[in-house]
């Protein structure tokens, strides 16, 4: 079994740190299909799904932007934000979604409507994430705690 080192961080904390086999990542170009020993890559992520897969484990996480970088086969992905599926908060997204609608009906000017689309589209994934994880019934990844370490 061949894998890579994956490390997916945000500016507050450390999401995910461990090994994969598999990483699926919302490549601002379209979704990118990272396996060990992946050619050296730097590119921007768009709000999306990260899949991250060993074995028959699997972690699902939404992320909201930022850059994914590949070298000497290890993936390192820096998150404006980030979050396991399991987390989220289905009715706070769904709020969200609601709001943003919402205010995006009412906006006026063009700078003021690309922020309220982000906002939206964050939602819409977010939900999106929830419903497509809950329908899978993988396993998630176990990641060793920092006293195994």
């Amino acid at each position: 079994m061949s894998t890579m080192q994956v490390a997916v961080v945000t500016g507050e904390r450390e999401i995910y740190r461990g090994e994969a086999e598999e990483v699926v990542a919302p490549g601002v170009e379209g979704e990118l299909g990272i396996l060990p020993h992946h050619a050296a890559l730097l590119t921007a992520l768009k709000p999306g799904e990260m899949r991250i897969k060993l074995g028959d484990a699997e972690d699902d996480l939404f992320v909201s932007g930022g850059f994914l970088e590949v070298y000497n086969n290890t993936v390192t992905v820096l998150a404006d934000a980030a979050e396991h599926a399991e987390d989220i908060d289905h009715a706070r997204a769904e709020e969200a979604r609601r709001r943003a609608q919402e205010r995006l009906a009412e906006v006026k000017d063009e700078r003021e409507r690309a922020i309220v689309s982000g906002e939206l589209e964050r939602a819409i994934v977010r939900l999106h994430i929830v419903e497509t994880t809950r329908r899978r019934s993988s396993r998630r990844i176990r990641m060793p705690s920092s006293s195994e370490q």
